[in-house]
């Protein structure tokens, strides 16, 4: 059976945002734990010129409901980056992955060679599909859950590869 874009994309994101969210639990509980507010990791950032923690949480968000949003030909639902809270953040986390649960498997499915346009300031990037999906969607949705793992890391929080790549439940790599 041949993989399917819907089967490359939609439940990989998903799968990724609820890990993202388990590491935001983890955060939050190992802040309550030492006495420090959650909202200090808000404005943590890996170097000067990158995105603080809540911006890696909003562009994940936009990677994944954008990339899914343009595989399906559907628009995306609008979040502004307006996230201050540590509550807020979480909830940008859930509602990216109600979005993505609510795609439809045969609107992801059509044509893996049809055209997807990404405008980005200056220019317009054509693609199709399935290279959107494989060399531009993936790579940008995990570089920022990745981004945002690893400042939580720096921040002191007890994290390790199985919490990225399972939100601490090793029994979900078994299926």
């Amino acid at each position: 059976m041949a993989l399917s874009l819907y089967d490359a994309s939609i439940p990989g994101f998903v799968l990724m945002l609820k890990n993202l969210a388990a590491l935001l639990a983890k955060a939050e509980a190992h802040a309550k734990a030492t006495g420090v507010d959650p909202q200090v990791y808000l404005e943590k950032r890996l170097a000067p010129d990158m995105g603080t923690f809540t911006a890696q949480i909003q562009l994940a968000s936009d990677a994944a409901k954008g990339g899914a949003a343009r595989l399906a030909g559907v628009t995306p639902p609008s979040f502004p980056d307006t996230e201050t809270t540590w509550d807020q953040v979480k909830a940008r986390v859930a509602n990216t992955i109600a979005f993505l649960e609510s795609v439809e498997p045969a609107k992801v499915n059509g044509d893996p060679e049809r055209t997807v346009e990404l405008p980005i300031p200056g220019r317009t990037l054509t693609f199709t599909a399935r290279d959107f999906l494989f060399t531009f969607a993936l790579p940008n949705f995990h570089f920022h859950v990745v981004t945002a793992y690893g400042l939580l890391r720096a921040a002191g929080v007890p994290l390790g590869k199985m919490d990225y790549l399972a939100g601490g439940r090793p029994e979900a790599l078994a299926a």
